[in-house]
């Protein structure tokens, strides 16, 4: 299993700890850049759009409504057709810094026909933001979709959470929170599916995302969920694509070793033949497997 040194950070350490498995700096961007990684990307986000628009013509009854103050602070709610459903929060990526929710409104699809009601959120980005400014923003959105979803057919017991890439690290994010100071049970969240995420964000600050996103040592430390790790009743799912780079096969396959050391459990999802973006195609149908990871964590 390919590892990154998670040493503490200190200034004295050689120029080499900060490219972790990676021997130069243009072999770490290389690696983090997923766009470049994968030709179609602008392919795959033309039909995302597309695919979104699609989705809100098929499951016509949707609310966006506001969850926070700010204009990005939104989610958008497709209602299951029958009550008391389990509910779906997806959270999108983009490298904290690109992407809206809408546009990954197709997500919706698959978890609709098993009878899901579906949030997909929306919040700040970088550099407008800081990542803990997001972390706090989607616990917000939690915090609302628990308070509030019962009026959308699902129910506050079985609330779910899905992130990919950005998303997959705020999903996982989700898991380190104090509901208590929201008034909600520690067992707000029943299940997290993080597919293709981010979660030791040391390796992310040396790469090219740095200047848009900013990412301190202080948030190294607060906001890596894989340092952040502690007893869990929440299971959790690690999706990943067969075709993803090293990189993110690294941050994946860590985290989940990890989570599943301190006693919690946790399984690995890889997507035969899938890179960074086709993953996100198997949320589209019921059969779908990320579609059926959200199911199975619901049983």
């Amino acid at each position: 299993m390919e590892k990154y040194n998670h040493s503490s950070l200190e200034n004295n350490f050689p120029v080499s700890h900060f490219y972790g498995q990676f021997s130069t700096q243009e072999q770490l961007d290389t690696e983090y850049d997923v766009e470049k990684a994968v030709p179609s990307f602008p392919e795959y986000i033309n039909e995302f759009v597309s695919s979104s628009a699609g989705a809100r013509k098929i499951l016509k009854e949707r609310t966006v409504i506001a969850y926070g103050a700010t204009l990005m602070e939104r989610l958008t709610v497709y209602p299951a057709k029958d009550a008391d459903a389990p509910v779906l929060i997806f959270i999108h990526g983009g490298y904290w810094k690109i992407g809206l929710g809408d546009d990954y409104d197709f997500v919706a699809l698959g978890a609709a026909k098993a009878n899901f009601t579906i949030v997909i959120v929306n919040y700040d980005l970088a550099p407008k933001v800081s990542i803990p400014e997001m972390v706090r923003q989607i616990r917000s959105s939690i915090a609302w979709t628990s308070q509030n979803i019962s009026g959308f057919n699902g129910n506050p017991e079985r609330i779910f959470v899905a992130g990919h890439s950005a998303g997959g690290h705020l999903a996982a994010m989700s898991a380190t929170t104090n509901w208590s100071d929201y008034g909600l049970p520690q067992n707000t969240v029943k299940g997290i599916l993080a597919v293709s995420g981010l979660f030791d964000l040391d390796p992310v600050s040396h790469t090219f995302v740095q200047p848009a996103v900013r990412i301190t040592s202080e948030q190294i430390l607060s906001s890596s969920p894989i340092r952040l790790i502690v007893s869990s009743e929440i299971p959790l799912i690690i999706a990943w694509g067969e075709k993803e780079t090293a990189a993110f096969r690294t941050q994946s396959s860590n985290y989940l070793e990890a989570w599943q050391k301190a006693g919690n459990k946790g399984s690995s999802l890889i997507v035969s033949g899938a890179d960074h973006f086709s993953i996100l195609r198997e949320f589209m149908t019921e059969d779908g497997l990320l579609t059926k990871a959200v199911i199975a964590l619901s049983k």
